[in-house]
């Protein structure tokens, strides 16, 4: 008999290998002391755990397909509440609430969703806004249930056998994922148990995760792989949707209690926790892996952690890829540190590794619109900045009820289909990728393209400067390209002061020599996900009204 395509078989694996194990640590309280403290789940019971709620889902006419919207918070049962999800075969939707209200509300009702599962405060904005919920027939509470009707998780029948798991086509849907929305409105992202599998073994060994490790998981969706990897996922004490606000002793604190060996997490998240540890002089012993993603990881945050920070031996990654393809590419910040970091803060952008084997990777001459079918004539030279585009087992096929998203992203390519990331880069000699920025962000000019990685750079080195953000005024291809820094914490004066300096060092680039226009925002707006990506159509917003004001200048 093949083995089952439903992920979910991997909790019961491990719930069968090693049942006393913990699966996840959540953390519920303090003692007086001020000590953190934990409530978990083993394996075996959060197995039964998540059988018990897929035989309440599915009296209650959950079935194979249910589109299954949840608004809960990282908890013991979220992960009970998911994989009882899978072993329905009922389908997960995930939605970044912190994109706004109507932003969400427009994703809710794209999708459609038959079940609800949401915490009080999601509850009363669905009586509030209730359009969008209006195909909901099965709410449930997580949490007290008030005057809203429908069912308490708390009030579900229990039942102790176990739960016989849906068997799915390899490409049924499984699950849809929404983009985080900083590059336009976000997109339901069509995922199937074929493509959620084959992520789970890349990551197992990419990563080298396996069975009686610790994830200290301060981005709750990627530890629901560590949990099916065997790994104990630890939740950090912080708001995940608040990353870059995070109190970095909370971090450090199950860092020092725990015998934690590896951490996903922002690249905003982990600078804030490296700066402090560098701060202070604080070392963390044992944990021997730090993956961060959600946009481009800087040199001297590797640096930080892997030369001040982590025991030696110790490495950083960062995965490349998308909510539509991941992972892409995997890069380790020691072979960055010793052989790119130099070439990006120059300009070349930023390296981001090699293709990982099982995919296929083209750069293609840059375009806006949808291409139906693929041609090998497409593919531009070695070296030759164009869009970046993937095919291979992880990629998704389509945006979930979105045929034009999904024609302008995916190109044809007979059983199998490319898919454009958004993206723009090339690729060196060695195979490796570099990242020169989103396609979305390029600015055209009339003398010519430029990326925002690329011309970033050359502002990100200088003194005061925290990060850069390339934007353009106007139409493409006459576009004014004007540059807007982000001081340093308590260095808006200073850097106010040195503007004269940095426009002549941004001359003496000829990357940027054309930028006439730089200004000085006090506080990048950022994506929701990881409080990392520049919502630079935000700003490009706001410096068109600074250059009108300003009368140009």
């Amino acid at each position: 008999m093949a083995e089952s395509m439903n992920v979910a078989r991997l909790l019961r694996d491990e719930s069968a290998r090693q049942p006393r194990s913990p699966a996840v640590l959540y953390p519920s309280g303090r003692d007086e002391r001020g000590r953190v403290l934990y409530s978990h789940l083993t394996y075996a019971q959060l197995d039964a755990q998540s059988d018990s709620y897929a035989w309440a889902l599915s009296s209650l006419g959950v079935t194979a397909g249910t589109r299954s919207l949840l608004m809960v918070r990282p908890s013991l049962d979220f992960y009970a509440l998911v994989f009882a999800l899978f072993k329905v075969g009922a389908v997960p939707v995930l939605i970044d609430p912190g994109m706004g209200w109507r932003g969400f509300l427009r994703c809710v009702a794209q999708v459609e969703p038959e079940l609800f599962i949401g915490i009080p405060a999601a509850q009363v904005l669905k009586i509030l806004r209730p359009g969008p919920f209006k195909s909901v027939r099965v709410n449930i509470t997580l949490g007290r249930r008030w005057f809203w009707g429908g069912h308490a998780l708390t009030e579900l029948p229990l039942c102790e056998e176990v739960y016989p798991l849906h068997e799915p086509a390899a490409d049924e849907l499984a699950a849809v994922l929404f983009t985080s929305g900083s590059t336009g409105p976000a997109k339901g992202v069509s995922y199937t148990h074929r493509i959620f599998n084959t992520q789970t073994e890349l990551l197992r060994r990419e990563y080298g995760i396996k069975a009686g490790e610790m994830d200290l998981a301060c981005f709750p969706l990627f530890s629901l792989f560590s949990v099916a990897l065997g790994a104990t996922a630890v939740i950090p004490d912080m708001d995940p949707t608040r990353p870059a606000r995070v109190n970095p002793e909370r971090i450090l604190e199950p860092l020092r209690n725990l015998p934690v060996t590896y951490s996903f997490g922002s690249p905003t998240l982990w600078e804030r926790v490296a700066r402090y540890c560098v701060a202070w002089d604080i070392r963390i012993p044992g944990l021997r892996r730090v993956v961060m993603a959600g946009s481009p990881v800087p040199g001297h945050i590797h640096e930080m952690l892997l030369k001040r920070i982590l025991d030696e031996g110790a490495e950083t990654y960062t995965p490349y890829g998308a909510t539509e393809a991941l992972p892409v590419a995997n890069f380790r910040g020691s072979e960055m540190l010793a052989e790119t970091w130099a070439q990006t803060r120059a300009g070349r952008g930023m390296c981001v590794g090699r293709p990982l084997p099982e995919l296929s990777m083209r750069i293609i001459k840059i375009s806006d619109e949808p291409i139906a079918h693929w041609d090998d004539a497409l593919s531009l030279p070695q070296g030759e900045v164009g869009e970046i585009c993937v095919k291979g087992l992880v990629v998704t096929r389509e945006y979930f009820r979105r045929p034009e998203e999904t024609a302008l992203a995916k190109i044809a390519d007979g059983d199998g289909v490319w898919h454009r990331i958004g993206d723009v880069g090339y690729m060196d000699e060695q195979g490796r990728l570099w990242f020169c920025g989103r396609k979305a962000h390029r600015v055209e000019t009339a003398r010519g393209t430029l990326f925002s990685v690329c011309c970033e750079a050359i502002y990100n080195v200088l003194p005061h400067v925290h990060r850069s953000a390339l934007v353009g005024v106007g139409s493409r291809p006459a576009q004014t390209p004007v540059i807007i820094l982000e001081p340093e914490e308590g260095q808006e004066t200073a850097l106010a002061a040195s503007l004269p300096s940095v426009r002549a060092a941004a001359k003496a680039q000829v990357l940027t020599a054309d930028i006439e226009h730089i200004l000085i925002h006090p506080a990048f707006p950022v994506d929701v996900r990881h409080n990392a990506k520049i919502n630079r159509e935000e700003l490009a917003r706001w410096a068109a009204g600074k250059l009108d004001v300003a009368g140009g200048h």
